[in-house]
Protein backbone atom coordinates (compact mmCIF):
# COMPACT_ATOMS: atom_id res chain seq x y z
CA UNK A 1 0.00 0.00 0.00
CA UNK A 2 1.25 3.50 -0.52
CA UNK A 3 2.82 5.43 2.17
CA UNK A 4 2.04 8.66 3.21
CA UNK A 5 5.40 10.43 1.98
CA UNK A 6 4.75 8.82 -1.17
CA UNK A 7 1.05 10.22 -1.40
CA UNK A 8 2.25 13.45 -1.13
CA UNK A 9 4.98 13.47 -3.53
CA UNK A 10 2.18 12.02 -5.97
CA UNK A 11 0.17 14.74 -5.11
CA UNK A 12 2.91 17.33 -5.56
CA UNK A 13 4.14 15.83 -8.29
CA UNK A 14 0.62 15.78 -10.44
CA UNK A 15 -0.60 18.98 -9.47
CA UNK A 16 3.01 20.77 -10.94
CA UNK A 17 1.92 18.57 -14.24
CA UNK A 18 -1.19 20.14 -13.87
CA UNK A 19 0.01 24.21 -13.25
CA UNK A 20 3.43 24.10 -15.24
CA UNK A 21 3.06 21.68 -18.39
CA UNK A 22 5.48 22.08 -20.89
CA UNK A 23 6.79 25.36 -18.88
CA UNK A 24 6.06 28.56 -17.10
CA UNK A 25 6.72 30.62 -20.43
CA UNK A 26 5.56 33.75 -18.74
CA UNK A 27 8.29 33.48 -16.12
CA UNK A 28 11.18 31.68 -18.78
CA UNK A 29 10.67 34.76 -20.63
CA UNK A 30 11.11 37.48 -18.48
CA UNK A 31 12.96 36.29 -15.49
CA UNK A 32 16.50 35.30 -16.13
CA UNK A 33 17.81 31.78 -15.39
CA UNK A 34 20.49 33.25 -12.88
CA UNK A 35 18.68 35.79 -10.38
CA UNK A 36 17.57 35.48 -7.05
CA UNK A 37 15.76 36.91 -4.75
CA UNK A 38 13.04 35.97 -2.09
CA UNK A 39 9.16 36.47 -1.44
CA UNK A 40 7.43 36.57 1.84
CA UNK A 41 4.14 34.82 2.58
CA UNK A 42 1.90 37.45 3.82
CA UNK A 43 -1.13 36.45 6.31
CA UNK A 44 -4.51 39.18 5.01
CA UNK A 45 -6.84 37.08 7.44
CA UNK A 46 -7.38 36.11 10.81
CA UNK A 47 -7.40 32.42 11.18
CA UNK A 48 -5.45 29.54 12.13
CA UNK A 49 -1.85 28.78 10.16
CA UNK A 50 -1.98 25.46 8.49
CA UNK A 51 0.24 23.75 5.92
CA UNK A 52 3.87 25.25 6.63
CA UNK A 53 5.37 21.98 6.81
CA UNK A 54 3.59 21.10 3.35
CA UNK A 55 4.87 24.38 1.68
CA UNK A 56 8.23 23.93 2.74
CA UNK A 57 7.97 20.42 0.93
CA UNK A 58 6.82 22.32 -1.68
CA UNK A 59 9.76 24.01 -2.15
CA UNK A 60 12.38 21.40 -1.52
CA UNK A 61 11.00 18.66 -4.14
CA UNK A 62 10.75 21.53 -6.82
CA UNK A 63 14.43 23.01 -6.13
CA UNK A 64 16.28 22.13 -3.15
CA UNK A 65 18.36 25.01 -2.96
CA UNK A 66 15.14 27.03 -1.91
CA UNK A 67 15.96 28.43 1.63
CA UNK A 68 12.79 29.00 3.90
CA UNK A 69 13.08 31.14 7.32
CA UNK A 70 9.90 30.25 8.84
CA UNK A 71 8.35 32.57 12.14
CA UNK A 72 4.85 31.52 12.41
CA UNK A 73 4.21 27.33 12.75
CA UNK A 74 1.54 25.13 11.75
CA UNK A 75 -1.44 25.63 14.12
CA UNK A 76 -0.10 29.35 15.16
CA UNK A 77 -3.79 31.65 15.56
CA UNK A 78 -2.42 34.73 13.13
CA UNK A 79 -4.00 37.99 11.70
CA UNK A 80 -3.66 39.91 9.11
CA UNK A 81 -0.43 41.14 8.07
CA UNK A 82 1.45 38.73 9.79
CA UNK A 83 4.31 37.31 7.79
CA UNK A 84 5.29 33.02 8.21
CA UNK A 85 7.91 32.64 6.03
CA UNK A 86 10.08 34.09 3.74
CA UNK A 87 11.71 31.85 1.24
CA UNK A 88 14.46 32.82 -1.17
CA UNK A 89 16.42 31.55 -3.89
CA UNK A 90 16.20 31.31 -7.85
CA UNK A 91 13.22 33.87 -8.45
CA UNK A 92 12.21 31.42 -11.48
CA UNK A 93 11.74 28.37 -8.64
CA UNK A 94 9.55 30.65 -6.80
CA UNK A 95 7.54 32.16 -8.92
CA UNK A 96 7.22 28.53 -10.36
CA UNK A 97 6.03 27.09 -6.79
CA UNK A 98 3.69 30.23 -5.84
CA UNK A 99 0.34 28.81 -6.61
CA UNK A 100 0.85 25.97 -4.96
CA UNK A 101 2.10 26.61 -1.93
CA UNK A 102 -0.55 29.31 -1.53
CA UNK A 103 -3.36 26.99 -2.65
CA UNK A 104 -2.38 24.60 -0.37
CA UNK A 105 -1.91 26.71 2.52
CA UNK A 106 -5.20 28.84 2.05
CA UNK A 107 -7.23 25.69 1.92
CA UNK A 108 -5.32 23.59 4.97
CA UNK A 109 -5.28 27.13 6.89
CA UNK A 110 -9.21 27.88 6.06
CA UNK A 111 -9.89 23.73 7.43
CA UNK A 112 -7.96 24.82 10.67
CA UNK A 113 -9.10 27.80 11.09
CA UNK A 114 -13.39 26.19 11.45
CA UNK A 115 -11.96 23.36 13.18
CA UNK A 116 -10.48 25.18 15.82
CA UNK A 117 -13.74 27.35 16.27
CA UNK A 118 -15.46 23.64 16.97
CA UNK A 119 -12.83 22.26 19.48
CA UNK A 120 -13.15 25.59 21.56
CA UNK A 121 -16.47 25.14 21.26
CA UNK A 122 -16.19 21.23 22.93
CA UNK A 123 -13.73 22.68 25.38
CA UNK A 124 -14.60 21.26 29.06
CA UNK A 125 -16.16 18.28 27.61
CA UNK A 126 -14.83 14.75 26.70
CA UNK A 127 -16.09 15.36 23.00
CA UNK A 128 -13.75 15.38 20.33
CA UNK A 129 -14.80 16.74 16.94
CA UNK A 130 -13.74 14.39 13.97
CA UNK A 131 -13.34 14.56 10.26
CA UNK A 132 -15.48 12.59 7.57
CA UNK A 133 -14.49 11.60 4.30
CA UNK A 134 -15.70 14.44 2.63
CA UNK A 135 -12.63 15.84 1.30
CA UNK A 136 -11.39 17.06 -1.66
CA UNK A 137 -10.06 13.89 -4.17
CA UNK A 138 -6.39 13.85 -3.83
CA UNK A 139 -5.56 16.33 -1.31
CA UNK A 140 -7.32 13.94 1.74
CA UNK A 141 -4.08 13.80 3.39
CA UNK A 142 -3.73 17.14 3.50
CA UNK A 143 -7.14 17.91 4.46
CA UNK A 144 -7.11 15.59 7.10
CA UNK A 145 -3.73 17.06 8.88
CA UNK A 146 -5.54 20.13 8.36
CA UNK A 147 -7.52 19.20 10.69
CA UNK A 148 -5.37 17.48 13.60
CA UNK A 149 -3.61 21.13 13.06
CA UNK A 150 -6.71 22.78 14.07
CA UNK A 151 -7.46 20.51 16.82
CA UNK A 152 -9.73 18.16 15.76
CA UNK A 153 -9.28 14.20 15.06
CA UNK A 154 -9.32 11.89 11.87
CA UNK A 155 -12.21 9.67 11.67
CA UNK A 156 -10.47 7.12 9.04
CA UNK A 157 -8.58 7.49 6.10
CA UNK A 158 -10.48 6.23 3.66
CA UNK A 159 -12.51 2.69 3.45
CA UNK A 160 -9.17 0.34 4.20
CA UNK A 161 -8.67 0.90 7.89
CA UNK A 162 -11.83 1.01 9.69
CA UNK A 163 -15.22 -1.00 9.35
CA UNK A 164 -18.05 1.14 9.13
CA UNK A 165 -21.26 0.01 8.19
CA UNK A 166 -23.31 2.57 7.24
CA UNK A 167 -27.43 2.67 6.12
CA UNK A 168 -26.73 1.28 2.54
CA UNK A 169 -24.29 -1.52 4.01
CA UNK A 170 -26.80 -2.35 6.58
CA UNK A 171 -29.77 -2.56 3.72
CA UNK A 172 -27.87 -4.04 1.06
CA UNK A 173 -26.64 -7.12 3.50
CA UNK A 174 -30.20 -7.74 4.50
CA UNK A 175 -30.20 -6.15 7.98
CA UNK A 176 -28.23 -5.07 11.39
CA UNK A 177 -27.58 -8.59 12.27
CA UNK A 178 -26.85 -10.02 8.68
CA UNK A 179 -24.10 -6.96 8.44
CA UNK A 180 -22.43 -7.17 11.51
CA UNK A 181 -22.44 -10.88 10.63
CA UNK A 182 -20.97 -10.75 7.91
CA UNK A 183 -18.32 -7.94 8.55
CA UNK A 184 -17.09 -10.31 11.56
CA UNK A 185 -16.49 -13.63 9.43
CA UNK A 186 -14.83 -11.68 6.49
CA UNK A 187 -12.42 -9.87 9.23
CA UNK A 188 -11.74 -13.48 10.89
CA UNK A 189 -11.45 -14.86 7.15
CA UNK A 190 -8.96 -12.10 5.86
CA UNK A 191 -7.06 -12.06 9.10
CA UNK A 192 -7.84 -8.03 9.85
CA UNK A 193 -7.96 -6.62 12.66
CA UNK A 194 -9.99 -3.47 12.22
CA UNK A 195 -12.50 -1.60 14.17
CA UNK A 196 -16.16 -1.69 13.94
CA UNK A 197 -18.41 1.20 13.81
CA UNK A 198 -22.26 0.69 12.98
CA UNK A 199 -24.74 3.74 11.96
CA UNK A 200 -27.86 3.62 13.99
CA UNK A 201 -31.01 5.35 12.53
CA UNK A 202 -32.98 5.69 15.82
CA UNK A 203 -33.36 4.08 19.15
CA UNK A 204 -35.28 0.60 18.17
CA UNK A 205 -31.81 -0.24 15.50
CA UNK A 206 -29.79 1.18 18.56
CA UNK A 207 -31.37 -1.82 21.00
CA UNK A 208 -31.10 -4.14 17.90
CA UNK A 209 -27.42 -3.44 17.63
CA UNK A 210 -26.97 -3.74 21.94
CA UNK A 211 -28.33 -7.10 21.37
CA UNK A 212 -25.85 -8.60 18.69
CA UNK A 213 -23.20 -6.89 20.05
CA UNK A 214 -19.33 -7.21 18.36
CA UNK A 215 -18.55 -3.78 17.84
CA UNK A 216 -17.03 -0.74 18.94
CA UNK A 217 -18.38 2.01 17.90
CA UNK A 218 -21.81 2.81 17.36
CA UNK A 219 -23.01 6.17 15.20
CA UNK A 220 -25.90 7.51 16.37
CA UNK A 221 -27.07 9.30 12.42
CA UNK A 222 -28.97 12.20 13.28
CA UNK A 223 -31.04 11.66 16.56
CA UNK A 224 -32.41 14.65 18.47
CA UNK A 225 -30.40 15.87 21.33
CA UNK A 226 -32.87 14.16 23.17
CA UNK A 227 -32.14 10.73 21.57
CA UNK A 228 -28.94 11.04 21.61
CA UNK A 229 -28.88 11.65 25.78
CA UNK A 230 -30.81 8.46 25.93
CA UNK A 231 -29.14 6.67 23.55
CA UNK A 232 -25.90 7.53 25.55
CA UNK A 233 -27.66 6.34 29.06
CA UNK A 234 -28.32 3.21 27.12
CA UNK A 235 -24.68 2.22 25.87
CA UNK A 236 -23.52 3.33 29.29
CA UNK A 237 -19.69 3.03 28.45
CA UNK A 238 -19.85 -0.18 26.81
CA UNK A 239 -19.14 1.10 23.35
CA UNK A 240 -17.72 4.40 21.76
CA UNK A 241 -19.99 7.12 20.62
CA UNK A 242 -20.49 9.07 17.63
CA UNK A 243 -23.04 11.53 16.85
CA UNK A 244 -23.72 12.32 12.87
CA UNK A 245 -25.43 14.06 10.89
CA UNK A 246 -26.73 17.89 10.20
CA UNK A 247 -24.73 19.22 13.58
CA UNK A 248 -23.80 22.98 13.28
CA UNK A 249 -21.17 24.92 15.13
CA UNK A 250 -24.89 26.39 16.85
CA UNK A 251 -25.97 23.00 18.35
CA UNK A 252 -22.34 21.27 19.02
CA UNK A 253 -21.90 22.25 22.31
CA UNK A 254 -25.68 20.58 23.53
CA UNK A 255 -24.34 16.96 21.69
CA UNK A 256 -21.67 17.05 23.56
CA UNK A 257 -23.05 17.57 27.06
CA UNK A 258 -24.98 13.91 26.13
CA UNK A 259 -22.02 12.69 26.73
CA UNK A 260 -21.16 11.20 23.21
CA UNK A 261 -17.45 10.31 22.79
CA UNK A 262 -16.79 12.11 19.34
CA UNK A 263 -18.93 14.33 16.69
CA UNK A 264 -18.14 13.97 13.28
CA UNK A 265 -18.51 17.43 10.67
CA UNK A 266 -18.58 16.99 7.34
CA UNK A 267 -18.19 20.58 7.05
CA UNK A 268 -14.74 20.91 8.58
CA UNK A 269 -13.64 19.74 5.23
CA UNK A 270 -16.56 19.57 2.47
CA UNK A 271 -17.71 23.11 2.55
CA UNK A 272 -14.71 25.46 3.97
CA UNK A 273 -13.59 29.06 3.09
CA UNK A 274 -9.49 29.49 2.17
CA UNK A 275 -7.65 31.68 4.32
CA UNK A 276 -6.37 34.58 2.36
CA UNK A 277 -2.90 35.26 2.08
CA UNK A 278 0.05 35.90 -0.69
CA UNK A 279 3.39 35.21 -1.83
CA UNK A 280 4.75 38.60 -2.39
CA UNK A 281 8.35 39.72 -3.43
CA UNK A 282 10.66 41.13 -1.28
CA UNK A 283 12.10 44.49 -2.90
Amino acid sequence: MITADELIDSLIDIAFDEDIGDGDHTTLSCIPSAAVGKSRLIIKEDGVLAGVEIAKRIFDYFDMSLKIKVFLKDGAEVKNGDVAFIVKGKIRSILQTERLVLNTMQRMSGIATITRLYAKQLEGTKTKVLDTRKTTPGMRILEKEAVRIGGGENHRMGLFDMILLKDNHIDFAGGIEQAITKTCNYLKRKNKNLSIEIEVRNLDELAEVMRIGRINRIMLDNFTIEDTREAVRRIAGRYETESSGGITLDTLRAYAECGVDFISVGALTHSVKSLDMSLKAVE
